[in-house]
């Protein structure tokens, strides 16, 4: 006979983890929602959720005029939580000398997902794309090739077929992931997938496309640090798992840098796209614009709550009021979102520009005939070297003031050389001489030594490593990462190893710039503002590496002697003479179709100006060459003199004399013997 039957209970751990599900689900769906309807009316505002149908044209219909912006809000938020999740896992919470933790492990896993449905919801946007993009069903487009010629002949198919692939190798590394070095590496990856498609919509036609790429670029990855990093702390706090006092003072002080980040971007990307201030208020796209700029203003004062209020709460012990708050926050920021998203399906103001095939290349007239005084006078604004000049320079300055406010001594001598440094990038990126190195060949060879040859010294005399090891703190918990862990670890990591080897550094030095200039790089790297970029910041840090090796003096993973300095100097500038040469005997014009579509009327011919650039790069390397000669010189002395009074103190401690100094001076005493006849 069997007993009576019991219902089992749950328990009480099971039922507490239902229920910290069902609130994160809650939380998940609800900043779904807000971001729908956000898009929704976003749409309606900017005049794209029922546009008028003309009878005859080609329309593809209500399920293409939806569908695209959805799958590309879906493809923004999977992204950004993708960010989010490597975020937490490889800088927000503390890991044990490199390893990850169980709970950083679960949203390196959970990345995974994110990327798999990030990459998922780019291939809806290449096939709502190709759809719109002919005016066509999807069913009509998917039985032809359309959707292969879009996702591979257009620049917008391109970009989104990178995020899907891009999207799919993340999920795949994910999976394995247990270390913050990998998990960092997986964060950088994300960031670069965030960039393609943004790139190619309508910052690719603004006027002023230049200003327009590089704030775009700033404010999509400030943004994604900061709303994914959010969105995932929230998860963290809803989920009650531990340490989140410590992943929340950490997300604070990165949340202020990420907030100037977007603010400051988001100005620039509206002066690029608006003819007017009054445009903000009297076209679509301006209101929309202005609507993120109010949400901007109320997260900006949340976060400022945060800071005060509810950090304090946490760690008090009552972590309550924080979850409430980063909830709301949160869902702000998807709302955000959602506008954004209808924001790139609308169109902004249109205003007129000069029918000149030079501005549409450059984003500004033709300069006119090159003089000394158009070099000093005709400055140029690049907004990507303007916040790296600024952020070298603050950065230090706030090492060496750090260090003079807790008493410690630093070298006037490299504090001048940084700055000097900075200021030489400053003028080789801003000023006339950045309008002209893109109109003229010999210019630009000036602007690439500048950069390549001069800058880089002057960087590394400044000691960087060694003032970012002495101002910061080492990090509050054993075994933890903190900035300064970080920079111990890459300085003692295998890749800096490899990179820093003499041959390694100097081929790199040298052969890439054969292999930009003779190849078809160097004219690719012109048409495209991102590729500019590229092409001048390899400039920077090529040379930075190679001239780190030679007369760093920062630790590195092995120092050559002071001989092997001088014989690798001496190798390496033969090759850029054999540059200089090699340009200035050829015969064909570098890149010839971008110089003869600017239409340049004034100055030497093209192949005269490429010759001149030849004769630049062949002389150029003595100046370079004779400073740090001198630079080397001093560092041997001061070397030996280092040498000779740790010596001294050896001998003094061991109460000992030195038995070579003793026999030297017992020779001097025999031959003074045998002048005075003794």
């Amino acid at each position: 006979m069997s007993g009576p039957r019991v219902a089992k209970e749950p328990v009480d751990g099971q039922g507490a983890q239902s229920a910290v599900i069902g609130r994160a689900a809650r939380l998940a769906l609800a900043g779904a929602a807000v971001a729908i309807v956000a898009l929704v009316l976003g749409m309606i505002v900017g005049g794209r959720a029922f546009p008028r149908i003309i009878p005859g044209l080609p329309d593809s219909g209500a399920v293409v005029r939806w569908g695209l912006p959805l799958s590309k809000l879906a493809m923004d938020v999977a992204g950004v939580v993708t960010v989010g999740l490597l975020l937490m896992a490889a800088a927000l919470l503390p890991n044990d000398k490199g390893v990850l933790g169980r709970t950083a492990v679960q949203y390196v896993k959970a990345a995974s997902w994110a990327a798999l449905t990030w990459a998922g919801a780019a291939f809806l946007a290449i096939v709502f794309g190709a759809a719109e993009s002919i005016g066509r069903t999807v069913p009509q487009i998917l039985e032809r090739t359309i959707l292969t010629s879009y996702a591979t002949q257009t620049t917008q198919g391109v970009a989104l077929t990178l995020v899907v692939l891009f999207g799919v190798a993340i999920a795949l590394f994910s999976r394995g992931a247990i270390t913050a070095g990998a998990a960092a590496g997986l964060l950088v990856f994300a960031l670069v997938t965030l960039l393609p498609a943004p790139l190619t919509g309508h910052t690719s036609s603004s006027p002023n496309h230049d200003l327009a790429t590089s704030s775009v670029s700033l404010h999509l990855l400030s943004l994604a640090l900061w709303v994914g990093g959010l969105a995932v702390l929230a998860l963290h706090a809803v989920r009650g798992q531990p340490q989140l006092e410590v992943a929340a003072a950490r997300f604070s002080r990165m949340a202020l840098w990420c907030y100037a980040g977007v603010g400051l971007s988001g100005v620039f990307a509206l002066v690029a796209r608006l003819g007017s201030v009054s445009d903000l208020w009297a076209s679509e796209y301006g209101l929309l614009a202005f609507a993120k700029i109010v949400a901007f203003v109320l997260l900006g004062y949340v976060g400022y709550w945060h800071r005060q209020r509810t950090l304090a709460d946490l760690e008090a012990g009552r972590p309550r009021a924080f979850t409430r708050l980063a909830g709301g926050e949160m869902l702000l920021m998807l709302a955000t979102m959602g506008v954004a998203a209808a924001l790139s399906r609308t169109p902004p103001p249109e205003f007129s520009i000069p029918a000149d095939r030079a501005f549409e290349l450059l984003g500004f007239p033709l300069p006119p005939e090159l003089t000394i005084a158009n070099i000093f006078t005709l400055w140029w604004f690049d907004l990507f070297f303007a916040v790296v000049a600024v952020v070298l320079a603050g950065l230090y300055g706030l090492g060496v003031y750090r260090l003079r406010r807790r008493g410690d001594a630093w070298p006037w001598g490299y504090t001048a050389s940084w700055f000097v440094g900075v200021a030489l990038l400053v003028f080789a990126t801003q000023s006339g001489l950045a309008r002209y190195a893109q109109v003229m060949f010999d210019v630009h060879m000036i602007e690439h030594m500048t950069l390549s040859m001069v800058v880089p010294i002057f960087l590394v005399l400044g000691g960087p490593v060694t003032l970012a090891l002495r101002a910061l703190k080492p990090s509050s918990r054993r075994g933890d990462r903190g900035p300064r862990e970080w920079i111990t670890t890459i300085l003692h990591s295998r890749f800096t190893k490899i990179i820093t080897h003499p041959v390694v550094a100097t081929s790199i030095f040298v052969a890439s710039t054969y292999a930009l200039y003779f190849t078809p790089l160097f004219e690719s790297a012109m048409k495209e503002h991102l590729g500019h970029i590229w092409m001048t910041l390899h400039f920077l840090l090529t040379g930075c590496l190679f001239f780190w090796v030679i007369i760093g003096v920062d630790p590195g993973p092995g120092r050559l002697p002071h001989v092997g300095r001088l014989l690798m100097l001496f190798v390496t500038m033969p090759f850029h003479a054999f540059f200089g040469i090699a340009l200035m005997m050829t015969g064909t014009v570098i890149a010839s179709d971008w110089y003869e579509q600017l239409g340049r009327s004034w100055g030497d011919s093209l192949l005269q100006t490429q010759q001149d650039g030849g004769a630049i790069a062949w002389g150029f390397g003595e100046i370079p060459t004779l400073i740090v000669l001198l630079a080397i010189a001093m560092q041997w002395y001061r070397d030996d003199e280092r040498q000779a009074r740790r010596a001294d103190r050896r001998a003094d401690r061991a109460g000992a004399k030195d038995p070579e100094l003793d026999s030297y001076n017992a020779y001097l005493a025999r031959l003074n013997k045998g002048d005075k006849g003794e």
